[in-house]
């Protein structure tokens, strides 16, 4: 693209510095500057007089020193980030000399920066001037080029004056216009002349090697440079801008007219040529080396900053005076003309420059311009909107709606959605909410637009293809499936609940939109039984009331431990027969219709479509869903392990379904895990529905629900409330039940208070020996009765023995309680209880006279074992044992001796002499360790009182728990002792 072509900006400001009135100002107002380097906060000027003075910010003279006694500085260079400035001065009659000064570095006695090292620049004795300078940052290699056409390198340690060597490694009949490095992995040389660019390897693989001819055409002083972004090699000539490789030529920038110098600026490239109307007709070799003719002051240049990669022109402007000298710091660009005035060319700032842009209408440079300054998401989106909505203004509306899909995740949605909400642009809108719904940024508002627009459309396949989108959930799932069911698209619906396993929602769309009961229970039928169960009880009513037997039968497998998944099939029509499907065959004709219905319709959850493979010497047959066969299969896996619920849960599903809970009572009987509860309740609810039975049905038919009622409470094991029986028997008139109630359950209680109360003494005499083992309570209310009237009491006869008897020998009342009891009515005597109490005063007095003899014991051995500790403690203990008591030699010495009167070799002891006071009787040990033991015990035991109270709960005989209790300290006080 010819540069003609490249749109003009202004993005950089001009001012004029304004110098100091000091030494700076005259400094510039003598011309005498030679070359100019920065770096480090600071601009380095060097002098003909061999002077280098450094300026500040403000352009004012923080040091200056002599830095050479002779010649003109014509070089300089200051190393980034670090303080280090090398300066070549030369003066023609000698060869040129080069220094390297350390500016943090100050002599004492002159107070001048350190100069690290001087050396002075062979070329072979031939007084040329120095025309190109170039060194690594490190200083290890330095390259000067000579305008003879020889280019000399420098090799050493120069900033520790280790010393340094010098070879010529280039000689050309041509002077040298420009060198520099580029770096990597080896190190190339790259050198200008007026009539070619070559390539020298100086380090690394290939050096050695004579220098390569890279291009046949050279370039004048001043017109080469380095991108350091690329290490690409740039050069000027009077038709073009080249870039240059380590392969060859590179992008090419067509610039007609002659050029000083070029320089890189950033993402810049600074082009300074004079207006071809001034060019001075010369020859091509004078022209390329020197390009213009240096003291006249009526000359001007052009000037121009290019932007190579946006191809954009920045900057452009004819110079009224020639430009002696520029240089680059501070983020600035700064140049200094041969009238010595100093302009600051400062770029506009980012917004600024997008402004010039929008201005001019100019939003691809805009957009091109912030992705090469990688801006981020949120600015780069504000130029995407701009440009898309300059677009709309130009009723651009496919390319604008673009533009705001490139911006979509900065973009608030309804700023674009209003602008295309036409009929017209409804594609336009269907595109930009379904991107929404890409970057997971659309809201149930947007997901409900955007299935109007399908609904509006009628497009069904896009709808299906928005739904039943691979990726991850990416809308509001709630209001998708809402919007599908209002839009009466309920398959589209149901799928998209599966997918996501809201299986309440499929079951709910079958049902109660699409009213496919059978594929509603089809379908709960193979879900996980902890999701199975609570669709089932939902729609439980709806389901029996419309598929009745299959239901019935859904609720006895999960209810009995047997629900199993249902697995499904699917049948080619052109698969082998039965006996090849590993007996699958026997299914096929039994497939259900509502299972092949809701295959169409969504996939089943165990949709097995490997089960049956397709024959595979059938060619190109395209195998559908449809076409196929969905069958149910039993697999032979045990049931799933899941929490069975309470049977009394599934009572409420079958009001108005008497025979079906009959079926599922009767049933779940027959399973093997129920609790004593369940079973209770499902008697109880089975004898109620027979009974209702036997009231609705007609006499024939009541007989045999009657039947099946009397067969329950006569049955044996059958744990029927007796209560609730006797309840459904007086509601449902049924006589027989309230007989065989009393005759075989048996109120034990309720029958002996009958007696009683009709004043029936033999009865309850019988009522007692009946259920009186079985029912102990009754012996205490026996007592009562028989001793409530002397007319009873004559009726009872020897039964009052029998029962005072059997309460002493049971424990059921205290002495003192049928004390009490006797005396209420004043009816027995004191001979007929004699035996009794004769009976229980002995027994207490034995067991008062083995308590004393107890504790007579205990106090014994107490005092004993009391005095047997003072006599250890006050008293000399003779040891007489003349053997060892554990391998039974004669003692000798060392010897060790215990009050146990046991004594030992210390050697058989084996313990070292310094541990033997923590030594202890081997023979003793193991009894002293059960004492420490029962002592534990007895410590943690007596700080458990959940224990002692449970103890004290379950015990007959309190008294005696609570002296057992307490002799283990469990009522002792915390730092008393007992």
């Amino acid at each position: 693209m010819a540069l003609a072509s490249w749109k003009a900006f202004k993005f950089f400001d001009v001012s004029q510095v304004k110098l100091p009135d000091d030494e700076s100002s005259s400094l510039f107002a003598q011309g005498n500057i030679t070359c100019i380097a920065s770096g480090s906060d600071n601009v380095f000027f060097g002098s003909a007089d061999g002077v280098i003075r450094i300026l500040s910010k403000a352009f004012k003279i923080v040091r200056s020193f002599k830095a050479h006694e002779t010649g003109s500085i014509n070089h300089i260079k200051q190393v980034q980030d670090t303080s280090l400035l090398v300066t070549i001065a030369e003066d023609l009659s000698n060869e040129p000399i080069l220094k390297v000064w350390a500016l943090d570095k100050l002599e004492k006695k002159t107070g001048i920066p350190r100069c690290q090292s001087t050396l002075t620049i062979h070329n072979g004795r031939k007084q040329f001037p120095v025309s190109a300078f170039a060194a690594l940052e490190d200083l290890s290699q330095l390259a000067v080029g000579f305008a003879n056409g020889t280019v000399t390198v420098i090799r050493g340690d120069l900033i520790h004056d280790r010393g340094a060597k010098q070879r010529t490694v280039f000689e050309s009949s041509e002077p040298i216009t420009g060198i520099t490095f580029r770096e990597g992995n080896i190190t190339t040389l790259y050198i200008a002349t007026t009539g070619r660019i070559s390539t020298l390897v100086i380090s690394g693989r290939g050096q050695g090697q004579p220098a390569k001819s890279l291009e046949e055409t050279g370039c004048g002083v001043g017109c080469m440079t380095v991108d350091k972004n690329s290490n690409d090699i740039v050069i000027a000539r009077d038709d073009a801008i080249y870039y240059y490789g380590l392969n060859g030529r590179g992008p090419v920038i067509p610039m007609e007219g002659p050029k000083q110098s070029i320089t890189i600026f950033g993402d810049y490239l600074t082009v300074l040529s004079p207006p071809k109307t001034n060019s001075v007709a010369k020859t091509g070799v004078f022209r390329s080396f020197g390009n213009a003719r240096a003291d006249d002051p009526f000359e001007t240049s052009a000037f121009t900053i290019l932007n190579p990669d946006l191809k954009l022109i920045a900057h452009q402007e004819t110079l009224s005076s020639r430009v002696r000298h520029m240089f680059i710091e501070w983020g600035d660009l700064f140049i200094i003309t041969t009238d010595n005035k100093l302009f600051r060319y400062h770029e506009k700032t980012f917004q600024q420059q997008l402004d010039l842009l929008y201005q001019r209408n100019l939003y691809v440079y805009a957009i091109n311009m912030a992705q090469k300054r990688s801006v981020d998401d949120l600015q780069r989106n504000v130029i995407l909107r701009k440009y898309g909505d300059y677009l709309y203004s130009k009723q651009d509306y496919d390319t604008a709606m673009q533009q705001y899909l490139k911006a979509i995740d900065n973009t608030e949605p309804s700023q674009v959605i209003r602008k295309y909400l036409d009929t017209q642009r409804i594609h336009n809108l269907i595109e930009y909410l379904e991107e929404l719904h890409d970057h997971h940024r659309a809201t149930s508002d947007h997901t409900t637009l955007l299935l109007n627009c399908y609904a509006k459309l009628k497009d069904v396949d896009k709808l299906e293809q928005f739904i039943k989108s691979p990726d991850d959930l990416k809308f509001d799932l709630d209001t998708a499936i809402s919007m599908c069911r209002q839009g009466g698209y309920n398959n589209q619906a149901a799928y998209l609940a599966r997918k996501h396993n809201e299986h309440e929602l499929v079951v709910d769309i079958l049902i109660e939109d699409s009213y496919r009961y059978a594929e509603a229970l089809a379908y709960i039928w193979r879900l996980e039984p902890e999701i199975a169960y609570p669709n089932l009880m939902k729609y439980a009513t709806v389901l029996l009331e419309h598929c009745s037997k299959d239901t019935t039968q859904l609720f006895i497998d999960y209810y009995t431990g047997q629900f199993k998944p249902r697995k499904d099939a699917v049948i080619v029509p052109n698969a082998p027969s039965s006996e090849g499907i590993g007996g699958l065959g026997m299914g096929i004709g039994m497939a259900s219709t509502a299972v092949q219905n809701l295959a169409a319709l969504l996939p089943l959850p165990y949709m097995n479509t490997s089960a049956v493979e397709t024959p595979a010497s059938t060619e190109n047959q395209q195998t559908t869903l449809s076409q196929a066969q969905i069958i149910e299969t039993e697999a032979d896996e045990p049931p799933r392990k899941y929490k069975i619920p309470k049977p009394r849960t599934a009572f409420s599903a079958f009001v108005d379904h008497p025979q079906e809970l009959i079926t599922f009572l009767e049933a779940c009987l027959k399973s093997e895990q129920l609790s004593d509860d369940d079973k209770v309740n499902l008697y109880t609810t089975l004898f109620e529905m027979y009974l209702h039975m036997a009231n609705s049905k007609t006499r024939s038919g009541n007989e045999e629900w009657e039947v099946k009622a009397k067969r329950l409470i006569e049955g044996k094991d059958i744990p029927i409330d007796t209560s609730n029986v006797l309840l459904l028997s007086h509601l449902e008139n049924f006589r027989d039940g309230s007989i065989l109630v009393r005759e075989q359950q048996g109120l034990r209680f309720d029958i002996f208070r009958s007696y009683t109360s009709a004043k029936d003494t033999p009865g309850a005499i019988r009522a007692l020996r009946k259920y009186g083992p079985e029912e102990p309570q009754l012996y205490p209310a026996a007592l009562a009765y028989f001793t409530s009237s002397p007319q009873i009491l004559a009726e009872a006869g020897d039964e009052l023995d029998f029962v005072l008897k059997k309460i002493d020998d049971d424990g059921l009342m205290a002495p003192l309680q049928v004390i009490q009891t006797l005396s209420t009515n004043g009816v027995a005597t004191m001979g007929m209880i004699k035996k009794y109490l004769s009976t229980t005063i002995e027994r207490e007095k034995q067991e008062i006279s083995n308590n004393r003899k107890l504790i007579e014991t205990f106090r014994a051995d107490t005092a004993s074992k009391l005095k047997e500790l003072e006599d250890l403690q006050t008293k000399p203990a003779a040891f007489t044992a003349t053997r060892c008591s554990s391998c039974g030699y004669q003692l000798d010495l060392p010897t060790v001796h215990f009050l146990c009167k046991h004594s030992f070799h210390q050697r058989c002891l084996n313990a070292p002499p310094e541990g033997m006071e923590d030594v202890e009787c081997p023979i003793d040990a193991q009894q002293n360790a059960l004492v420490r033991t029962l002592r534990k015990a007895q410590e943690e035991s007596a700080a458990r009182h959940d224990l002692f109270l449970d103890a004290l709960g379950r015990s007959s005989d309190r008294f005696g728990t609570v002296s057992e209790w307490f002799g283990r300290c469990v009522m002792s006080v915390p730092g008393v002792e007992q």
